[in-house]
């Protein structure tokens, strides 16, 4: 059964008109990365060249929200190979980042912010891998658009000025250098102003200059790039910072880091297959266990024993289930995922129909208040709560805190993400984040600053998300996939933390049930949990709580609170920053959040 949805928005209009061409489409978290991908198709470039081109971008023109020093997973499908695939762009924690050395430091967990919780940055080579394996362009078309706004200037956004201000004065007394970017003139700059960064101007022209010295083979000048980051004056630079620079972080007290050249040099991204789920008609695709990824899939396989086909969108009912299977889901995430080259993830079972029938069990018409994750003979841990006091800050004044919705929903810092698709039918989902200008300083001959993922480890051994060099941080970076009918059809993804799988299935649950278009389901009224532990320093959770927009009617909130939900209400506008992309026989779709005013889709 397929509801009117005309019946349950009175204006059925959207903030935009839903994208279609039949050329390619892409959508983005920024209108300029919107516009470089979309550029870089009209020179012949297919969707991973795109990609890449709308990656770098992103690092300039959201500089709050991700950077070079950050990380990334990547989501494709190449029509050549005619299947789903993951590059695994997340890099390990150093070789000398032990428990025992963060105890030696007095240290219960891992810093939220500074150098300790770097693990190796793995963003630039995961571009170069897709760039390289299934691009077509040389180096300098898809990083040519970044150098020239991180050397011209770009608009700033507002939100990237409120979060220097939050961190203005940490800047100051605190990391210098970053102070110097981020502080033109000793003031923070005004949104709109033309911002530079020349310093990460420079670092790319030269990996350019030096990339391009192998000669013209594109394939040479590719692998020398990546030598010159891991190994050459990018390395060199990090290593260097790390040994001699003893930096605040939100301990409140001056750490170096653990990061060295040879962590760099050891590592590459790799390509590995997607975890997948059945979901009536379509094969939902995620990144596995070393992500947050299978938490959706676990989702669907909890609300796959419930109709929800005749169910309003913005009714109790479906909040309610998605919030509840939500829990059970995230539970699990806290209890069992780690990286799977060091424990074994009982993957198979979290996913099955049994497992899931018997979880399936908990959930009533009352909201759980309880952190229940299942248990597996020989699998899992004890999960620690730690209750937050009061709303969730987003950036503090040390740069720490979750980097996504903050009081009541008002964002402060995020993500970025990006979904392609091009005219051959190929598809590109990534969820590119970390090293934040909040979250680490700029590295003067660099111009950025390195990631914190590893706060994400436990200073546990007995948890299969304990810190261990080498070893994958669990992150929240989580970009999807789906088949229809066995044909690549839908890429779509949000920032935001630990809440980019409950926006992410809510937006798939309007699309598949409510038979909303792209743009209806990014525009609805959405909500969000904060009952299990949050990924972030400091791994705080709030029992029940659940913040809701204020368009959902006020019937489907007076109904939660009676069903024992705790909730609040945020602005109207504020859940999550959506995009997606589809492909429909020849037909080319896409779609993105009009929340905040900066994500774009464009397409022809």
């Amino acid at each position: 059964m397929k509801i009117d949805v005309s019946k349950i928005n009175p204006n059925p209009f959207t903030t935009r008109p839903e994208i279609e061409g039949t050329f390619g489409v892409v959508a983005s978290t920024h209108w300029i990365a919107t516009a470089v991908g979309m550029a870089t198709l009209e020179k012949g470039g297919n969707a991973f060249d795109a990609a890449v081109a709308t990656a770098f971008t992103l690092q300039v023109v959201e500089p709050h929200l991700n950077g070079p020093g950050g990380d990334v997973p990547v989501l494709l499908y190449d029509v050549k190979r005619n299947r789903p695939e993951v590059i695994c762009g997340q890099g390990p924690a150093p070789s000398a980042a032990t428990i025992a050395h963060f105890r030696s430091l007095g240290l219960d967990m891992v810093p939220g912010t500074g150098l300790l919780a770097a693990c190796v940055p793995g963003m630039f080579d995961t571009w170069m891998l897709l760039l390289r394996d299934y691009g077509t362009m040389h180096l300098a078309d898809v990083l040519t658009p970044a150098i020239f706004y991180a050397s011209n200037g770009h608009p700033l956004v507002e939100r990237a000025s409120a979060t220097i201000t939050m961190v203005a004065q940490l800047f100051r007394e605190h990391w210098p250098s970053s102070a110097a970017v981020y502080l033109p003139n000793g003031k923070v700059p005004e949104p709109g102003v033309l911002f530079t960064n020349r310093a990460l101007a420079d670092t790319y022209t030269r990996v350019l200059r030096e990339a391009e010295s192998a000669g013209s083979d594109r394939f040479a000048q590719i692998e020398r790039a990546r030598k010159v980051w891991s190994q050459g004056f990018v390395a060199e630079a990090i290593d260097k910072f790390c040994r001699t620079q003893k930096v605040m972080d939100v301990s409140g007290e001056r750490h170096a880091g653990v990061l060295n050249g040879a962590d760099m040099a050891a590592w590459q991204a790799h390509i590995e297959p997607p975890l997948t789920y059945d979901y009536g008609r379509y094969t939902v695709c995620k990144p596995g266990v070393w992500s947050q990824g299978p938490v959706l899939l676990q989702q669907l396989a909890l609300l796959k024993g419930f109709d929800l086909d005749g169910l309003d969108p913005t009714g109790p009912d479906l909040v309610h289930l998605q919030v509840e299977c939500a829990k059970l889901a995230y539970a699990d995430r806290e209890s069992f995922y780690g990286d799977p080259d060091f424990v074994r993830v009982p993957i198979e079972t979290l996913l099955s129909d049994r497992y899931n029938a018997d979880r399936r069990k908990l959930i009533s018409k009352q909201a759980s208040l309880e952190l229940r994750p299942g248990r597996i003979k020989g699998f899992g841990a004890a999960v620690e709560m730690r209750r937050a006091e009061g709303a969730r800050a987003a950036v503090g004044a040390f740069g720490a805190g979750e980097p996504t919705v903050g009081r009541v929903g008002e964002v402060i810092g995020d993500t970025v993400h990006f979904d392609i698709v091009d005219t051959a039918g190929n598809m590109v989902s990534s969820t590119p984040s970390g090293g934040w200008l909040q979250s680490s300083p700029v590295i003067p001959e660099l111009g950025f600053g390195l990631g914190t993922r590893a706060q994400m480890f436990w200073l546990d051994e007995s948890h299969p998300a304990a810190l261990a060099p080498g070893k994958r941080p669990r992150t929240t970076l989580s970009p999807t996939l789906a088949l229809r009918d066995g044909e690549p059809y839908l890429a779509w993804g949000s920032p935001g933390g630990d809440q980019q799988d409950q926006w992410t299935t809510q937006f798939f649950l309007r699309h598949v049930h409510a038979g909303m278009n792209l743009q209806e389901s990014i525009d609805a009224p959405a909500w969000h949990s904060e009952h299990f532990p949050i990924s972030f320093w400091p791994r705080t959770a709030r029992p029940g709580v659940l913040v809701v927009e204020k368009r959902l009617p006020d019937a489907t909130i007076t109904e939660l609170r009676a069903r024992g939900h705790e909730i609040e209400v945020g602005p109207p506008w504020s859940e999550g920053r959506l995009t997606a992309a589809a492909r429909v026989g020849p037909r080319r779709r896409a779609a993105a959040n009009p929340r905040g005013m900066q994500g774009y889709a464009a397409g022809r």
